[in-house]
């Protein structure tokens, strides 16, 4: 019998064409490097990472009927995850990846079937969203699919956590609103910042502000939730709503990051986020700062392997750290 989900996952799924090379090529250059393919899309990489760190998985989304739709039903099947997938006459997603020798990359993405997921097709899978523990959701899909997902969330009581990427995706205020966790990095915090507030800041800065005001950037723009800044290699910030506090002692805090053998940053940011969503699920009394050190410490060994949705690791693989 099949458990009652506990991260329900509404988000994309891409298939990845990615070239390693030395360096990201610039501007009219034509350059040689090793190509691979693999699965991909932001939200399949963090329903990818939310299975195997134990929780039970929904991942709702839109896939074409070709052979990227069925790559898609192998994977989930093969981690366990339950696929509630809208099918119409657009390809699967698709995403171009660069991938420098440092691990660093750049992404296009081209949207496909991805952009078709309809708010209907979300609110026909109410079961799941309403018995989840968290749904968890990112804007490689329309805004009123995510919307959807997150009202019925709210109806039935359920955390909302929201990774508000890719950076240039258009986000209402009312969607900020539903959601109870936020998780930008750095450039998505500084892009909310100034699209919601009309406040500028610097993202390469961001790391180095004094915690007090990161604090207050952190207040004004989820004044009643919690906003987690990834910082990259130097791991996150933690900024709670007064009064909720989610067992946290401190409402304010840093989460060093993880040492890691870099090979490919990519999907490292969905690692953690469902990687997140897992442990607030599978271990609901233990304190945030414990859930955000185990995301912390998942997308760290997730940089370890080449590839998205394919290099996240097992619960297992961090036994060790």
């Amino acid at each position: 019998m099949a458990r009652a989900p506990q991260v329900v996952v509404v988000g994309s799924f891409n298939v990845d064409h990615v070239w390693t090379l030395p360096s990201l090529p610039r501007a009219g250059e034509t350059r040689v490097g090793a190509y691979r393919t693999g699965p991909g899309g932001k939200g399949f990489n963090q329903a990818t990472a939310a299975a195997r760190a134990d929780a039970a998985t929904t991942f709702i989304c839109a896939l074409g009927d070709d052979a990227g739709g069925q790559l898609a039903r192998r994977l989930a099947d093969g981690d366990g995850i339950d696929l509630r997938a809208a099918h119409g006459d657009a390809p699967t997603g698709t995403a171009g990846i660069h991938v420098d020798r440092e691990g660093r990359n750049s992404i296009v993405i081209g949207p496909g079937a991805n952009a078709s997921l309809a708010a209907d097709f979300v609110r026909a899978q109410g079961d799941a969203l309403a018995h989840a523990t968290v749904v968890l959701a990112q804007l490689e899909s329309p805004v009123n699919a995510v919307a959807a997902a997150f009202e019925l969330a709210r109806e039935a009581g359920v955390l909302t956590v929201f990774n508000p990427a890719p950076v240039d995706a258009e986000l209402p205020a009312s969607l900020l609103a539903l959601s109870d966790v936020i998780t930008p990095n750095e450039s998505e915090f500084c892009a909310q910042l100034q699209r919601q507030l009309g406040e500028s800041c610097d993202p390469e800065r961001l790391a180095g502000l004094d915690d007090g005001d990161l604090h207050a950037l952190c207040r004004r723009l989820l004044p009643h939730g919690t906003v987690i800044v990834t910082l990259g290699a130097q791991g996150c910030f933690v900024s709670h709503a007064p009064g909720r506090m989610r067992g946290d002692e401190r409402a304010v805090y840093r989460v060093a990051g993880t040492p890691a053998q870099v090979v490919d940053t990519t999907g490292a940011g969905d690692a953690f986020n469902g990687a997140l969503a897992a442990s607030i699920a599978c271990e609901p009394r233990q304190p945030f700062a414990g859930h955000v050190a185990f995301a912390n410490r998942y997308a760290a060994r997730s940089t370890e392997r080449p590839g998205a949705a394919a290099a996240m690791p097992v619960r297992a693989d961090l036994h060790s750290d």
